[in-house]
């Protein structure tokens, strides 16, 4: 068994482009779950749990996927053009929760984990600038995320 190291986002992106979609969609949720404390919306916690299940049918992906959206446009409404920081997080985790739901046929560059990965960094971005400090690691989370999920896969099929 090899030990999977990744450290930057070259080789975050690789390995996620590498993923078949139900892993690319399992794995941009646990990007999800990392910020999802940042968001108010207690309906991203059950989009998550779909969105992590290897068991979801495809009609419970969308509905989710849907939600997501629906609760995207929302917070980016409630963000105004006063810019709240913690309305601007709650958007980019719904947006991450939404992109991890995606097709990837209808994917944006670098596949549905990789924006879920993106819009989380954004989240923990605005909640850092709402907070005053600054923000924490979410790409170095990420790349810890990964590498544990891939190390956990390759052991499961050893």
């Amino acid at each position: 068994m090899t030990m999977v190291d990744i450290s930057n986002d070259a080789a975050f992106r690789e390995a996620l482009l590498k993923l078949e979609p139900a892993d690319a969609r399992i794995v941009g949720a646990k990007f999800v779950e990392s910020v999802a404390p940042l968001a108010d919306d207690q309906r991203l916690r059950r989009i998550v749990d779909v969105a992590s299940s290897s068991e979801a049918t495809e009609e419970e992906l969308e509905v989710s996927r849907k939600l997501a959206t629906s609760i995207m446009v929302d917070t980016y409404t409630r963000c105004g053009a006063d810019g709240d920081w913690n309305e601007q997080a709650g958007y980019f985790v719904a947006r991450a929760a939404a992109a991890c739901l995606a097709p990837l046929e209808k994917g944006k560059p670098g596949g549905p984990a990789w924006q879920a990965a993106m819009s989380s960094r954004m989240a923990r971005t605005s909640a850092a600038i709402n907070a005053g400090d600054g923000a924490e690691s979410e790409s170095g989370k990420q790349y810890h995320i990964l590498s544990d999920y891939l190390e956990t896969r390759e052991r499961e099929t050893s």
